[in-house]
């Protein structure tokens, strides 16, 4: 099966990368850019161009659409697979040139269009592990988009495979394709009821094998320092400067533990990722992650604690601290349930891999569906070293990911 699908997803995965999709934090619009509609449009086209039912456009900006169940299999629950066509806003999206590297010889990877961007397999034992596999990267000056457009490419080879070969059992397959899931947006407040399944799958994950059921909470804090603002020349005593406060707030954070260069494993952090302002007014952006609740209300409350320190201190000015839910662990809920995870376990052994799951220092839109009561674990594609130029992703590890998907249809559809 993993021959059939390798070329088609090579194919279409060169063509969904070299689309700008890049997602934009700061705009308040549905999708937050624009561009995300050029792919979104594409997919919306290719699955009509398919013979796939249902094929829908939402006005938030998602795609979606429906294999209808085998008529033995009407009763079985429907299944829903997720991909983000977004990019991330971490590195430059725009120009990507895909190159595919066929039958890797184990060689270190020199990027063309930066020969100092190197993929060395002596530093990456994953990509020497896959020596022989067809290896795809960007030229160098650009991130790939593997991260999610392997996802969405995957669920596109599915959908064709379930159309072509109508004896495979399966209930109703629902196929959703999401903007702005990498600024924390991708799951509308209407999608949960609009995807309609009893159990969902993001394709969004790393290694081949690996199956996810475990994430970060997740929260975002925006401190706004207001200071007091005069000319220089006449300043003394009168100016407080919106600046200096927000330097005294980062410096107060721990700045040996609790960042995301300091913490692995189990470990969560807080992360000023943007800083915008002048003396007058001035904004810090957090991001604030832990597994557990208690360790992530921990970190917003040490932020509101420094805040209030520092207001106390200079009276003068204003300081705000918002803290804005973002999502929570999936595992909260499915460990209520552990049949979507069992399945995926059971499907990956199908494909004569060795599943494995470890805690995802992350989230995906699975994490707030599941919270909003759809069951979402998320599934590999092979991606790596996403949100920078050496991203990279093996063929043959989307063709298994494709392949296990097809596993788990059939497993849904003994379930009743």
């Amino acid at each position: 099966m993993q021959a059939n699908f390798s070329k088609e997803l090579e194919a279409r995965l060169v063509r969904y990368v070299e689309i700008d999709t890049q997602s934009d934090e700061s705009s308040p619009s549905e999708p937050s850019t624009a561009i995300q509609l050029d792919l979104l449009r594409l997919l919306r086209d290719e699955l009509i161009g398919l013979g796939v039912s249902d094929v829908s456009l939402t006005d938030y900006g998602t795609v979606l659409a429906t294999i209808p169940a085998n008529p033995a299999n009407s009763q079985a629950p429907t299944i829903a697979f997720l991909g983000h066509v977004d990019t991330a806003p971490a590195f430059n999206a725009t120009g990507v040139k895909a190159i595919v590297h066929h039958q890797y010889n184990g060689d270190p990877i020199v990027l063309p269009d930066d020969p100092s961007q190197v993929l060395d397999p002596d530093a990456l034992p994953y990509l020497k592990a896959r020596i022989g596999d067809d290896i795809i990267t960007a030229s160098g000056t650009t991130l790939l988009g593997g991260d999610d457009k392997a996802g969405v490419a995957i669920i596109i080879a599915l959908a064709g495979h379930l159309l072509n070969n109508p004896t495979i059992p399966h209930g109703a397959v629902r196929l959703c394709f999401t903007p702005d899931e990498e600024i924390g947006r991708g799951v509308h407040p209407r999608l949960p009821a609009d995807l309609g399944a009893a159990v969902a799958y993001t394709l969004d994950g790393a290694e081949r094998g690996e199956f996810v059921y475990e994430s970060f909470s997740a929260d975002k804090a925006v401190v706004k320092v207001t200071g007091v603002s005069t000319h220089p020349g006449a300043a003394k005593g009168k100016m407080v400067n919106a600046l200096n406060l927000m330097a005294k707030i980062l410096d107060s954070l721990p700045q040996h533990t609790r960042t995301p260069e300091t913490t692995d494993e189990r470990q969560g952090f807080i992360h000023a990722y943007k800083v915008d302002g002048t003396a007058a007014q001035a904004e810090l952006h957090f991001i604030l992650r832990d597994f557990e609740r208690d360790g992530l209300a921990a970190h917003g409350d040490l932020i509101r604690a420094i805040c209030t320190a520092i207001q106390i201190g200079e009276p003068r000015a204003h300081i705000e601290c918002t803290i804005t839910p973002q999502y929570r662990n999936m595992r909260y809920w499915l460990e209520n349930d552990m049949r979507p995870v069992d399945l995926a376990k059971q499907a990956i052994e199908q494909a004569g891999l060795s599943p494995f799951t470890r805690p995802i220092r992350g989230g995906t839109d699975g994490s707030r569906l599941t919270e909003q009561g759809v069951p979402t674990p998320n599934l590999f594609t092979g991606m790596q070293n996403i949100h920078g130029p050496l991203e990279w992703i093996s063929v043959q590890d989307m063709a298994k990911a494709t392949e296990v998907c097809v596993n788990l249809v059939q497993l849904w559809a003994q379930e009743k």
